[in-house]
């Protein structure tokens, strides 16, 4: 097996349109959570959102190709155009048959779906479509789109598995390198499901916050008042590289990343096992690939939604897998300030994993207010403020609707 390492990064938050942005943002503990502008919601029960902001499409693409991309693939070129830059790689200079793109997107280009179904009901019932609808609607084309712009000619495809999808991205493209198959994989999430069938969909579900008068207190993982997720927008892009191709070039390497797991909770299409049976298995089988004892993590990134029995389940698997050791490391729940990105999550959270190993610090968990007595309060969830340490290992977990549950596990070089 050959080792992989992260060599370039790429994000678009609702706490920082830039890698530097991002990082900040998780170091202030800033939350991205406020009233929803990219559309009128005063009639949902839920009117606020994470939103990324400030983004303005024509300062990346040419305002021909933007037109032809829903949002979530805009966001994909954006973050993949910066994780590139940020790598060094120079496509003259390396085989791009070895070089090969792994993208998640949970439910793809929503809004493009939404615009042509009200204005075709809107009108007379002639078929008007535009002729990119298909395109822009499918989940895989953002990997597409980055394939072509960087002529990367290996691996290409996309990952569906709902919340899970872009940690599910990350593993496959780590197999990929370690196996020979690549040499270079750009791997990540898009979403942008900031819209009115998703917020709408949620709220019949009872599945999102509905503090609309405080809205940046809203995502409180672990509190005893958790009334729900808040829903995010963005991306996040991570250059996968064989180890020894880096080296060669004289690449500058964040972290290596040594393993990774998935397992299914076979139990509840939303709902997560209330013994949090298969979070278990997945940190487990992670670990076990990464060759390492619960001892050697510094830090797990919860997939810590917010929801009252989510959170609960995922601590509960973290104490029987860590055992003692899950009252020395670090936990904490980033979707407290960044809102739940769907099958962006992973990608972002993995950088957020990888920025704390680099720099040294724990992102907290935001807006703790009361203590649940339904879970462990001994354990060190990080509350309200970043805490420094040595990260010498991160392990982040992603669950998804389905059952589904993936773990990575990244390492300081």
């Amino acid at each position: 097996m050959r080792r992989v390492v992260v060599t370039g990064l790429g994000a678009l938050t609702p706490i920082g349109n830039t890698i530097s942005g991002y990082l900040e943002g998780l170091q202030n503990g800033v939350s991205g959570a406020a009233p929803i502008t990219l559309f009128d919601a005063s009639k949902f029960k839920t009117q606020f959102a994470c939103e990324v902001k400030g983004f303005d499409v024509s300062e990346h693409l040419h305002r021909r190709e933007s037109r032809r991309l829903d949002r979530f693939s805009q966001f994909a070129l954006v973050v993949a155009e910066e994780a590139m830059q940020d790598s060094g790689l120079d496509v003259e200079k390396i085989d791009l048959d070895k070089c090969g793109v792994i993208w998640a997107s949970g439910i793809g280009g929503l809004q493009t779906l939404e615009d042509e179904v009200e204005n075709y009901m809107a009108g007379d019932g002639t078929p008007r479509y535009n002729p990119f609808v298909i395109p822009k609607i499918i989940g895989d084309i953002a990997a597409g789109h980055i394939s072509i712009k960087y002529g990367f000619r290996g691996v290409n495809y996309s990952t569906v598995s709902a919340c899970s999808s872009s940690s599910h991205a990350i593993s496959n493209a780590f197999d990929y390198i370690r196996l020979g198959r690549a040499d270079v994989v750009m791997t990540g999430g898009s979403e942008a499901t900031v819209t009115k069938l998703c917020i709408g969909g949620f709220n019949s579900m009872k599945a999102l916050s509905t503090r609309n008068d405080t809205p940046q207190t809203a995502s409180r993982p672990f509190d005893l008042d958790r009334d729900g997720f808040v829903l995010g927008e963005g991306a996040a892009g991570i250059v996968l590289e064989e180890y020894e191709h880096a080296k060669a070039r004289g690449a500058k390497i964040y972290a290596e990343i040594v393993g990774a797991g998935a397992t299914a909770d076979a139990y509840h299409i939303t709902a997560p096992h209330p013994e949090g049976l298969g979070a278990r298995n997945v940190m487990k089988m992670a670990l076990k690939d990464a060759k390492m004892n619960p001892e050697d993590i510094s830090y797990v990134n919860v997939h810590g939604t917010s929801t009252p029995l989510g959170d609960v389940a995922e601590t509960k698997a973290i104490k029987q897998v860590f055992g003692d050791h899950a009252y020395k490391m670090n936990i904490s729940s980033t979707k407290s300030m960044t809102g739940h990105l769907l099958g962006a999550a992973g990608a972002i959270e993995s950088v957020a994993g990888i920025l704390a190993i680099t720099h040294n610090f724990i992102p907290p968990t935001i807006n703790h207010f009361t203590d649940d007595p339904a879970l462990d309060n001994k354990l060190n969830l990080t509350f309200n403020q970043a805490q420094e340490r040595e990260v010498k290992a991160v392990l982040s977990n992603t669950f998804g609707f389905g059952g589904h549950n993936s773990s990575v596990v990244f390492k300081k070089i």
